[in-house]
């Protein structure tokens, strides 16, 4: 992975240059969302656009590959159970990023979840024009991964 991005604390969430917000309802409780999130190699098994993900550094990190290629070393920030997962991009392989953090936030709703998906970056001005460009893209894969996710957890819950 050619590029080293900065490291940016949690309120980076808030402040990024570009943020892209999603949210979804799941009717799995907030910690058992949390244990799918947390799950690193199951995350191809339900987020349809990663293709491998595996923990580094003790479970401290994550390795990610999505489909096309893209590649991304990351820094598990945040992981609180029932709450948020949160996790910093530290390499990557797409030029163009200086910053990036994602966090999933996950909301008591009901029975279920309120779950809220946030992509904070900064990047060239290139890279920040096509984040808001393919933003439908995204929200689409998030919204299917949301469903995905629900999916394996009732499926789960059914077989016990």
């Amino acid at each position: 992975m050619a590029h080293s991005l900065r490291p940016v604390p949690l309120d980076f969430l808030h402040t990024a240059p570009v943020r892209l917000v999603f949210t979804a309802e799941a009717a799995a409780p907030p910690e058992a969302v949390f244990g799918v999130l947390s799950d690193v190699p199951s995350w191809p098994e339900w987020y349809g656009a990663v293709s491998r993900a595996r923990p580094v550094g003790g479970g401290a990190g994550r390795e990610i590959r999505l489909k096309g290629g893209t590649r991304f070393r990351e820094t598990i920030v945040a992981a609180d159970p029932g709450e948020r997962y949160a996790y910093r991009i530290d390499r990557t392989n797409v030029p163009g990023f200086r910053a990036l953090l994602e966090e999933w936030r996950l909301t008591p709703s009901g029975a279920g979840t309120c779950i809220t998906y946030t992509f904070a970056a900064d990047g060239t001005p290139l890279l920040r024009t096509a984040l808001r460009l393919v933003r439908p893209g995204m929200s689409r894969a998030f919204h299917d991964a949301v469903r995905a996710l629900d999916r394996r957890l009732g499926a789960r819950t059914a077989g016990t």
